[in-house]
Formats: C-alpha cells, structure tokens, sequence
C-alpha cells in the first residue's frame, strides 16, 4: 500500500476529526471552537502530573541539522497566488507586481522585491493543504499540529512547547533566556498539559530592553524583597511543595523571571537602534523579527521563537493601492519583505543560518483565478504555502506544483505534491519537519497525559501518517 492509500483509508476512519465537525454552520464552529479552548488548559494544569516516560511509536531519524527554530506566523490567511505561489493572470493580476524569474521560481518584485536576494536560500512548498477554512480552528491547528477539537488537541502544547521540554536537558547554567519566545504573539497557545514552565514567554518588542527587568527602586531594594520572599513562602514553591506539580511550576516560573532581572544580556538582545529597525522595515513586526535574530544570536537559551503577522484576511480589496492602515497585499508584503530577507541575510553573516530553520506560512491560502465579484477580494481556500530556509534546507527548491491558477488537480490532491508521501503536506508533516530538523524523534508518545491515551508528538505516529518533508534537505 502506498503512503498515499495509506493516508487515505485512515483518514476514512477518522469521521470525528476531519468530517463531522466540519459539517456544522460555520457561526457554531466557531463558537465551539472558543468555548473549547476557554479555561481548559487551565482544568488540566491543575491535574496531578506523573512523571515524564516517552517512547518511540514508530522507526524515525531524526535530520538534526538545526539547534533552533524561528517560526513567522502569517495569521489570516496569505494569497499563495499572489505571493509564493505566484501566478501572472491576465487581466486579473496588477502590471506593478512586475514578476521576474529567478532560477525558475517566479515572484512578484512589487511586493516581495527584498527577498529576491535571498531565493537562493529558501525552499518553497506548494502542494501545502490545510484541514478547515475557519481561522480560529487553522491557526491553532498549524500552531499544535492537530485538530484543536480532537481529545489530544484539546491539552495539546503548542510546537514551541514540546520543543522547550525535549531541550531543557540541553541547557547550560549560564542560559537565562525561555526556550519558547513568542515576540507579537498574544493568541498563540500555551504549554496544554505540559508544566507551565514550557509555555511561550509573550512579549512585544520596544527597543529598549525587556519589560520590567529593572525595579524602580535599584536592585538592592529588589534583592531584599526576593529574599524577604523566600523567606515567607518559598518553601510552598520548591521542589519539595505541598501544593504539587502546579505550586512547582509557579515556582520555577519565579525563578526563571529572577535571572532576568537586572542582566546586560537581556537588555543587549532585547535592545536595538533606529538603524537596525530601518533594515527590518521600521514595523511592529520588523522590530519583533530583528529581536528573533538577536536572541538566537545571544545564545542564552532560546530555541523556538515564534513572530506573528496579523492582517492577511484580504475578502475584499485585495490589490488596493490604499496606504496603511488599510489592509491589502500591498501593505502587508510591505511589511514581511524587508524583514525576511533580512532575517535570513544577518543571519547567516553571523554564522548561525546553518543551524536555525525558519518557518514561514500561515494558516491555509486563498481562491485562486478571478477575484470575488464586488468586494474584489480572495476568500478562503485549503491550499496553501509553506517557506522553509536555514538548519541545512536546500535553497531554491520548490516542492510541489498546482494548476495554473494555483488551485488542485484532478480528485482530491495537487497535480504534483512533490514529495515521497505521494499526497499534499498538511500542518501535521510541518510539525514533523519542524522536530526532525532540532533532532527530536516526531514519533515520540508520552505516557504522563491527563487522559491515559498517550500523547504524539505528531499524530498516528504508529501508523506513519504523517511525516518530515526530508525532500528540503536535497
């Protein structure tokens, strides 16, 4: 049986994860969506926690090419044809995205004329499928690798999660940094049932160092104070508390906040100049991916970072030509082009691109062909795009091939997925992708989740669903 037959006879068994909720009106999904996700991770925190025991479900090899992983977020939905996926349509597509052809990949310059620079390091998939169309339930599902509605995805952590507990044995004493950074990510899922600890530290960059790292009062009055602390109640915090894995977690959360204060590391990764901001495009974003970059270039700790975009939900306008704040194509590759490319060129001018895999996509794509009539706009659309650079990625690969317009091919894959899987490339084999290249086993399943069913890495490891895009590596 092929891979693909494979995946298609267990997705026939699998009616509540992939049909029947998506049966509903879109208006109930959603408000499900949200009821389920409000307060749930917090019942399962509160849970007794048994100790960590992991296996292998399955025979893998792990890549281990990168040490890190920065994860760009393109929250809304990204038009594959009008960006990675490029298609010049007569008629439809504007005369300013002037498009040229670099070692046969096609892209728009008027929109993404930085990252002509670096086409030679990026690998680009195209035979990208999401599962649903619904924002809320996509942009979790590609940010846990799974169904968010499904019993394991409702404890799931996020990616970056898993990666911060599979490392944490790999951190030295000198490393003060979270694992997980999640730089302009408010909305990203947290650490599920895993200890608190692993969740993502949310910030939002300003240039000027991190958030309240400094008391007011100096840091001898703070020092005082911590003592005073642990004096009353560290006891109730420490490894050995009465209270449990969550009063542990708490704990450890103190003092990993406590190395942070007062450290010239700190300020110096979280600190940058108005020089520096003006490479990256002098944006929210911008300034958020160039605090990626310097955190992975300090070296304290951090191994998954993940940067968010919003604004990518182009119904209507699409091509407008309106200034910001205004949403439209124009705008957002505004954004994201400059800091990119940069991303990727200081990167590797500091030597650590070989070892950091970036990720690039968002949470499916949008109607290929002709815009919508009257609001001249893209709607949703399952196929979708995926970048890849760095951690050993072969530059100027493109995986994968849609029709003409950027849509699928006959029966229910694309023309050419591209890949030794024989079918499209779902959220799911990005997770794997994302944990073989950091050399974590993706077959991994842990035995200590609250429902006693065990919890994948990825999911069906046992029966090899799904699987790492090794074809990026050449």
């Amino acid at each position: 049986m092929s891979p693909r037959e494979r995946f298609e006879k267990l997705l026939k068994k699998l009616p509540h994860e992939h049909h029947s909720f998506f049966a509903r009106p879109h208006a109930t999904r959603r408000q499900f969506f949200r009821n389920v996700l409000s307060g749930v991770s917090g019942f399962y925190l509160a849970q007794a926690f048994a100790p960590s025991e992991a296996r292998a479900a399955g025979s893998a090899t792990p890549k281990g090419t990168a040490k890190n992983a920065i994860f760009l977020f393109l929250r809304g939905a990204p038009s594959h044809v009008d960006t990675f996926d490029f298609k010049n349509l007569p008629g439809v597509t504007p005369a300013d995205f002037a498009p040229e052809t670099f070692n046969g990949v096609t892209i728009p310059m008027g929109l993404l004329g930085n990252t002509s620079r670096v086409m030679d390091k990026i690998a680009i998939v195209r035979s990208g499928l999401a599962w649903a169309r619904a924002h809320p339930l996509s942009q979790t599902w590609m940010q846990i690798g799974r169904n968010p509605t499904s019993a394991a995805g409702r404890i799931a952590p996020h990616i970056g999660s898993v990666v911060a507990i599979e490392k944490e044995p790999e951190r030295r004493p000198d490393q003060v940094f979270p694992t997980f950074l999640a730089l302009n990510s408010a909305g990203a899922p947290g650490a599920g049932y895993f200890p608190v600890a692993y969740g993502p530290f949310k910030t939002t960059p300003t240039g000027v160092g991190l958030a309240n790292t400094n008391h007011p009062s100096g840091r001898q009055r703070f020092d005082a104070r911590w003592e005073l602390l642990q004096q009353m109640d560290g006891n109730l915090r420490g490894a050995e508390s009465p209270f449990g894995r969550q009063a542990i977690g708490m704990g450890a959360l103190y003092d990993n906040a406590r190395r942070l204060m007062f450290n010239p590391a700190v300020t110096q990764a979280f600190s940058y100049t108005e020089e520096e901001s003006a490479r990256y495009g002098n944006t929210a974003f911008g300034n958020a991916v160039l605090t990626a970059r310097k955190a992975i270039e300090a070296d304290q700790g951090t191994r998954f970072i993940q940067v968010t975009l919003n604004g990518w939900d182009h119904h209507g306008t699409i091509y407008s030509n309106a200034p910001a704040p205004q949403r439209n194509i124009y705008n957002q590759t505004a954004v994201f082009d400059p800091a990119f490319a940069a991303l990727i060129e200081d990167l590797e001018t500091a030597g650590k691109l070989d070892e950091t895999l970036i990720v690039v996509c968002g949470e499916f794509g949008r109607t290929p062909g002709q815009l919508s009539s009257g609001r001249q706009g893209r709607d949703h659309y399952l196929q979708m795009f995926y970048v890849f650079a760095g951690g050993g990625v072969k530059g100027g690969t493109v995986i994968g091939v849609t029709n003409d317009e950027g849509g699928r091919g006959p029966g229910s894959f694309t023309i050419d997925p591209g890949w030794s899987m024989l079918r499209d490339i779902r959220p799911e084999d990005v997770e794997a992708t994302i944990y073989s290249a950091l050399g974590i086993d993706w077959t991994t399943v842990r035995t200590d989740d609250p429902l006693g069913r065990g919890f994948y890495y990825v999911p069906l490891s046992e029966e090899e669903v799904y699987a790492p895009i090794h074809e990026l590596w050449g």
